[in-house]
C-alpha cells in the first residue's frame, strides 16, 4: 500500500468577481496561478514522490507538468481525477444559480449524494470515481503519490479515506497550489497536513 499520499490543488486561474463556479470547464493557469505553482514545484523534490498522476484539465495538468519537471517523474493523466461537472451552473456566479434555479439550490443544500447538477453530473456519480481514484492510488505500492486535482476532488478523497460521511467534505479548506498529506495505513488514512501554503509567502 502507498505511504503517503500528497494532495495538491492545481494554481489559480483567473475567476473575475464575485467568483464563478469553474468545474469542467476546462480554464487555464492565470498569471497568479503560474508563479503560485513556480513556488510549489520548487518544494516537491524533498517529499520525494515516485509518482504523479494528474486530472486531465488543464489547470491541473500545467500543474502536474511544473511539478514532473522539478521531480524528474513523469505525470500519469487519470479522468477520475478531474473536478465535477456542475452543467448549465458552470462560469455562473451563486448569485445567478439562485435566480435561474432556486429549487435545485435549495436540493443542494441538503448535501444529498442523490443531488444532480442540472444537465451536469451527479454527486454520487462523482465520488464513485473519486473513490475509485483513491482506490488505485492506495493499493498501486509507491512510497510517496503526488494528486495533481481540484479542490472538491481533494475533500472528497480526505473524506473517503478518514472514513468520514462525504458530507464532511465542507469542513475543509483547500486553497489554490496547497498541498495536503495523507499517510496511510491499510486502504484508511490519518490527515497529517492540510491546505499547507507556506511555499507561497
Amino acid at each position: 500500500m502507498a505511504g503517503r499520499l500528497l494532495l495538491v490543488r492545481h494554481g489559480a486561474v483567473a475567476n473575475p468577481q464575485p467568483p464563478r463556479y469553474v468545474g469542467s470547464t476546462d480554464a487555464p493557469l492565470s498569471e497568479e496561478g503560474r508563479r503560485q505553482v513556480e513556488a510549489l514545484a520548487n518544494i516537491l523534490p524533498r517529499r520525494k514522490p515516485v509518482r504523479c498522476l494528474s486530472s486531465p484539465l488543464r489547470r491541473a495538468s500545467e500543474t502536474a507538468n511544473a511539478i514532473a519537471a522539478a521531480t524528474g517523474i513523469r505525470v500519469e493523466i487519470d479522468p477520475d481525477l478531474r473536478e465535477i461537472d456542475f452543467g448549465r451552473w458552470e462560469g455562473k456566479t451563486f448569485e445567478e444559480i439562485k435566480a435561474i434555479d432556486p429549487g435545485e439550490v435549495d436540493r443542494w443544500a441538503e448535501s444529498t449524494e442523490r443531488f444532480s447538477f442540472p444537465e451536469g453530473e451527479s454527486v454520487r456519480g462523482f465520488l464513485d470515481r473519486v473513490h475509485r481514484a483513491a482506490d488505485r492510488m492506495t493499493a498501486a505500492g509507491d512510497d510517496v503519490v503526488v494528486a495533481v486535482t481540484h479542490g472538491g476532488v481533494i475533500r472528497a478523497t480526505i473524506c473517503y479515506l478518514l472514513g468520514l460521511p462525504p458530507a464532511n467534505y465542507v469542513l475543509f479548506d483547500v486553497a489554490c497550489a496547497s498541498l495536503s498529506t495523507i499517510e496511510l495505513f491499510g486502504d484508511k488514512g490519518v490527515l497529517a497536513e492540510l491546505n499547507n501554503t507556506s511555499h507561497l509567502e
